[in-house]
């Protein structure tokens, strides 16, 4: 078919124009190289992007003005003439030698006789857009705590008042939930943040060193005590100590501490005087600290001196809509991490991170999400990228299309047997019971079963596999 003809130019265009102030007035990069692949002009913007001024690119081969790691390998240019743009995202260094994230467009150049005479690329500076994505995420947390749900931000709204006063502050919740980055994030926002932020483990230690490590001890104290040791409560004098799982704290330097807490004097093991110590202390735990001191295994002043303050942060699975903003949240932060190209989770990955219960909470989030990155090579996550035991709890609840699931008779005929040393009102039975009415109403479908009860897929698969209701 005939080209058509050209719609008329307008006569305020049909002019002399001066091309490279024009081009120089874009503010995208602009490179316009021969067929060959040498620069023959680079407008300011490029200059400001790359470090090289235009008389120095000017006849450089494009790789060595761009140095982008699409030079190496994914140049478009390299593998024939173009007949169309092409559009890629790659990064380059810079004269200063940094990395820089940028999108690139290249098309061809025509002469008269539409023939190839050369390409014009385009550069466009994606520093500010990956900026603008941070911000966003930081919009939905506090410090190095992530969340949107009406959980965390309620959480949010406390924190900044509390990190204010020097009270003590007891942080409670399940193991993984972000009870280390919630107190590291408190003596961040107080003012006591020039100061040191020192952490110990009261479970990770035996008694003996764990008062060592605490208070310190005098040189003679015990055996191979050559010299005096100052503990963690002289080098956290003036920021904050932080005492993750106190419930495992012996009984004897329960005392101790609670000394400390009352008078802010510190007395090292064999010494006879102490020391002040302005140290702020944060605890944390994920036992139920109100049954231990029922059961005297935690002392109830101490309790009652460290629940000045106190902060819980639910588990994950409470946390209705964090779940997809934390995957997006370590994905992005993962691939920046490993200079990874990973855009993204396809349908089916996402689905199974989303049923997913995370008895594991943030931390185990966070960890799957790590193993998918470390692993990608398709761009997208994939479920064959995810741990295996993701995928394998997933077959196991999936509903079998030649058989019903489980077979459950009715009502009137399901003989519950309790527990030996359980009543008939014992909460196993109860919660047996429940499952049992959920299925019958479900017709034995497990999804609907856990749909009618609140609860994830694989949180009623665990509960029927521990109540022995799994065979079917």
């Amino acid at each position: 078919m005939p080209k058509k003809a050209p719609k008329e130019i307008p006569a305020a265009l049909n002019r002399a124009i001066d091309f490279y102030r024009l081009l120089n007035e874009v503010p995208l990069g602009v490179l316009i190289l021969d067929r060959r692949r040498r620069v023959l002009f680079c407008n300011h913007a490029l200059e400001a992007i790359v470090g090289i001024t235009a008389a120095t690119a000017q006849g450089l081969a494009c790789r060595h003005v761009m140095r982008s790691r699409a030079c190496l390998t994914e140049c478009p240019a390299a593998q024939g003439d173009l007949s169309e743009n092409v559009c890629f995202e790659t990064d380059l260094i810079n004269r200063d030698r940094k990395r820089i994230p940028i999108r690139c467009t290249l098309a061809p150049i025509f002469d008269a006789q539409e023939h190839p005479a050369g390409y014009v690329e385009t550069v466009e500076d994606l520093r500010p857009l990956k900026e603008h994505g941070a911000k966003v995420n930081q919009a939905y947390g506090f410090g190095n705590v992530v969340g949107q749900s009406r959980q965390m931000e309620k959480l949010f709204r406390i924190v900044p008042v509390i990190a204010q006063s020097d009270a003590s502050v007891l942080i409670t919740g399940e193991t993984g939930t972000g009870k280390d980055m919630l107190a590291e994030t408190l003596h961040q926002e107080s003012e006591r943040a020039k100061g040191p932020f020192v952490k110990i483990n009261c479970g990770a230690l035996p008694e003996t060193l764990l008062e060592s490590e605490l208070f310190g001890h005098a040189k003679g104290a015990f055996t191979g005590a050559t010299e005096n040791k100052q503990g963690r409560f002289h080098l956290a004098h003036n920021g904050t100590l932080y005492l993750t799982e106190i419930g495992d704290l012996p009984l004897p330097l329960q005392v101790k501490l609670l000394t400390f807490l009352d008078d802010k004097i510190v007395y090292p093991l064999g010494a006879t005087k102490g020391f002040a110590a302005d140290a702020r202390v944060v605890a944390a735990t994920h036992r139920d600290l109100e049954r231990m001191v029922r059961e005297g295994r935690f002392r109830q002043d101490l309790f009652f001196r460290l629940n000045v303050l106190r902060l819980h942060i639910p588990p994950l699975r409470e946390r209705e809509g964090d779940v997809r903003l934390l995957l997006d949240h370590y994905l992005n932060f993962f691939t920046r991490k490993t200079h990874r190209s990973v855009t993204g989770f396809a349908p089916k990955a996402l689905s199974i991170l989303l049923d997913y219960d995370y008895p594991g909470n943030v931390r185990e989030l966070r960890n799957i999400i790590e193993y998918a990155v470390n692993v990608c090579r398709e761009g997208k996550i994939l479920p064959r990228h995810l741990p295996a035991y993701l995928s394998e709890e997933r077959e196991s609840i999936r509903p079998s299309s030649a058989a019903p699931q489980v077979v459950i008779p009715p009502p009137a005929e399901v003989a519950v047997e309790a527990p030996s040393g359980s009543g008939e009102g014992s909460w196993p039975m109860a919660e047996r019971r429940i499952i049992l009415e959920a299925l019958v109403k479900a017709k034995g479908n497990r999804q609907n079963a856990a749909r009618q009860l609140g609860w994830a897929r694989s949180t009623l698969w665990r509960k029927m596999k521990h109540y022995g209701m799994d065979q079917s």
